[in-house]
């Protein structure tokens, strides 16, 4: 969430000139706030961060010493890609001659070597970083509030005391697709104050010998099935006229009345996928499908629920049971196949088949059985070929929480997990037989 954040006050001070901090995020909203994902903090003139600017989505490093701002190393790469990973790391080690090798950024196992900025510290020079003062993760002490958190998720955090490591101790090259992937266990000495948190789920419990705790200190710290090794399909925050988005763009929200459709990061032209929404609030929902090219620039009525003459196609499902196909009515989908709020809409789309699946709470609607291709609605034949998204368009206030496999709607967990013979992601009903959830693994399998 994006007022969840961690604490940790070191009880003595490390190494403050050689230090290596590792973790993978993957961004959330793209705001205009400085968004931490490391900092430390004794005061105004004392305080180191890592941060996402505000305004040009950069990486910033920062530490000020004693009202002297001795490092300011600035990217000029930006980081807007809410779909993927980055694996960060930031290796410091000011007894370096060479003053470019006394601050190194890493994103994805390459060195960044552009910088808008690059203010280096002095030789032998002492940090904040590692020092016996407060250290945050997620936020800044000072910062606080919207203008501060870090929105979106994060893994593996590690933090050497006295080491300055390269990033092939976190991460490596796949021989065979030839990405940068997650070291899931890597080998390195932590030093007096080094820590491995987040490794596998939310535990903020210092996972090495070390025991370094952090501790929760705001918000609520949600675990994810969503992971370098497997990104889960969200909600598309980059869609130009998107709702408002949350919890790691699973929820979408509405303050105001106005129509904006959603769709999904990931997309398929094959396969089989399932997913769940859950109606929280408010009014005027529709959910469904959409092909990846929906118009998206200040779209008409007619052009959210698709029209192939701007060059995107949707059928979604409105509350009252109607299927919207092409931006007409098709009529109801069948018998029972209206929902309401606290309903949990089932969606499962059949690319193989060409067919698309509604229901709610357990039930499918017109009798449909997914996994023996009966009671489908069919694709219009002209897309059969494209690529798909699960969908949706909301008007009115409200909140609504898509279960794209991560087991959750917003912050409240499934209460009872149904089957899913694929083993990806976690549902509150069955994932139908042959069917799994829209991620990176899915779309493998």
């Amino acid at each position: 969430m994006a007022s969840t954040y961690l604490t940790r006050t070191p009880s003595s001070a490390g190494n403050r000139k050689t230090f290596t901090f590792s973790c993978w995020f993957k961004r959330g909203n793209i705001t205009s706030s400085y968004q931490r994902l490391f900092a430390c903090y004794s005061d105004t003139n004392n305080r180191d961060e890592i941060y996402l600017h505000e305004q040009d989505d950069t990486i910033t490093i920062e530490s000020v010493v004693s009202s002297s701002a001795i490092v300011n190393v600035k990217t000029n790469r930006k980081f807007r890609d809410t779909n993927g990973w980055y694996h960060f790391v930031y290796t410091a080690d000011t007894t370096q001659s060479t003053a470019s090798d006394r601050i190194k950024i890493y994103i994805n196992g390459v060195q960044e070597t552009s910088f808008s900025t690059a203010t280096y510290p002095s030789q032998n020079a002492d940090l904040n970083f590692n020092n016996n003062i407060i250290h945050y993760i997620g936020r800044s002490g000072y910062s606080s509030g919207s203008n501060s958190y870090f929105d979106g998720c994060m893994s593996h955090i590690h933090f050497s005391d006295g080491y300055a490591y390269a990033p092939t101790v976190f991460g490596s090259t796949d021989s065979t697709t030839g990405e940068w992937k997650i070291n899931t266990s890597p080998s390195f000495t932590l030093g007096t104050n080094g820590f491995t948190i987040l490794k596998d789920g939310n535990t903020v419990t210092d996972q090495s010998a070390n025991s370094n705790n952090f501790t929760v200190a705001g918000g609520t710290l949600t675990k994810t099935e969503d992971c370098p090794s497997n990104v889960f399909a969200t909600w598309n925050p980059l869609n130009p006229t998107n709702p408002d988005f949350a919890n790691g763009n699973a929820t979408l929200t509405r303050a105001s009345n106005s129509w904006k459709p959603a769709w999904t990061t990931i997309g398929a032209s094959s396969g089989k996928y399932y997913c769940e929404i859950d109606w929280d609030s408010g009014s005027n929902f529709t959910v469904g499908f959409s092909t990846a090219d929906v118009p998206g620039s200040n779209p008409t009525l007619e052009d959210l629920v698709g029209n192939p003459s701007n060059g995107g196609y949707i059928t979604v499902l409105y509350e009252n049971g109607v299927i919207y196909n092409n931006g007409s009515s098709a009529g109801a989908y069948g018998s029972g196949s209206t929902y309401a709020t606290n309903d949990i809409m089932m969606l499962a789309m059949d690319l193989d088949n060409n067919k698309f699946y509604f229901g709610k709470n357990g039930t499918w609607f017109n009798s449909a059985n997914p996994a023996s291709n009966t009671g489908g609605y069919d694709i219009n034949a002209s897309y059969t070929n494209s690529t798909w998204c699960f969908a949706a368009v909301v008007y009115g206030t409200g909140s609504w929480h898509g279960n794209f496999g991560n087991g959750y709607f917003g912050t409240t967990q499934i209460s009872s997990a149904g089957s899913n013979a694929s083993g990806i992601g976690i549902f509150e009903y069955d994932v139908p037989t042959g069917y799994t959830a829209l991620s990176t693994k899915g779309l493998n399998l």
